[in-house]
């Protein structure tokens, strides 16, 4: 009975010496435990959103270097059926001019109707200048062809406005129409200068003098007006490098027609007597 009351006795005591929190410590411990909990909450949610950010991001640069993937070879199928188009047109020579024209100008329509139209629905409804580099040599080549080909047969420049209206229908109605900008209109035409040029020295050898001093004529006018313009544009180094070969092409036509002037002699000749100087623009015999 005693070592109960003993045993009871001493657990009262032992609570009444043990040290109590105070209770603005208990509040304390209270806040901490809570604010751990909020912390860690917070930082699982960071880390959930920067998660689904960087996914985002990555998706979107996927998606965007197989897109410019492909527009590059859009751009190469473009920039090869062009060539073949201009590489035709070289075939140009008395007796096929209508033939030779009308291939080239098929071949023309199915650059523009197949691998251009490739090309627009690859950058319709995007940020299609980001891609601008992408594209640009195909768009460059097209347009060389289209100027070349409207040369040969008229004599006269196909503008922007023309290439651009022949574009339309190949866009999306409910969308605004993709056209070719003046920059890439510009290289493309500073590239027919060159061909001008190898066509001019090809008709002073078969005999079309006339035709050549034509030539020799527009593509001084494209220098003098590019010249003009040029200065004004920002910092190209394309447009610069391609000012200094427009130049050379603009020298050596001028040096070929001055020496059949100068050397008349040794090639009229090659005309003959009822030859005409250019079957393409059918200009008077020369005397």
């Amino acid at each position: 009975m005693l070592s109960c009351s003993s045993s009871a006795f001493q657990r009262v005591a032992f609570m009444l010496m043990a040290p109590k929190l105070k209770p603005q410590r208990l509040h304390q411990i209270a806040e901490t435990g809570v604010e751990q909990l909020v912390k860690k909450a917070r930082t699982m949610s960071t880390e959930s959103s920067m998660k689904d950010a960087f996914s985002t991001y990555a998706d979107y640069l996927n998606n965007f270097n197989e897109k410019r993937e492909r527009v590059v070879k859009a751009s190469r199928d473009i920039t090869m059926n062009s060539k073949k188009v201009i590489f035709q047109v070289h075939r140009l020579s008395k007796d096929n001019k209508e033939e030779v024209l009308e291939k080239a100008g098929k071949d023309l329509e199915a650059v523009r109707d197949q691998h251009f139209a490739q090309l627009m629905r690859e950058l319709q409804g995007t940020d299609f200048w980001k891609l601008r580099r992408a594209y640009s040599p195909g768009v460059q080549e097209y347009v060389e062809a289209a100027t070349f080909y409207k040369f040969c047969l008229s004599g006269t420049l196909c503008t922007l406005d023309e290439i651009n209206t022949t574009l339309v229908p190949l866009s999306d109605p409910s969308l605004e129409p993709l056209q070719i900008n003046i920059l890439d209109y510009i290289l493309g035409l500073a590239d027919l200068t060159g061909e001008l040029m190898r066509m001019a020295i090809g008709r002073i050898s078969d005999g079309e003098i006339e035709f050549a001093q034509r030539i020799c004529q527009f593509v001084r006018q494209i220098h003098r007006e590019l010249m003009l313009v040029v200065p004004k544009m920002d910092d190209s180094y394309d447009m610069k490098s391609k000012m200094e070969v427009m130049l050379q092409s603009v020298i050596k036509i001028e040096n070929a027609c001055f020496s059949v002037h100068v050397r008349g002699s040794e090639y009229i000749p090659l005309l003959g007597d009822d030859a005409p100087t250019s079957y393409l623009l059918g200009a008077a015999v020369v005397e």
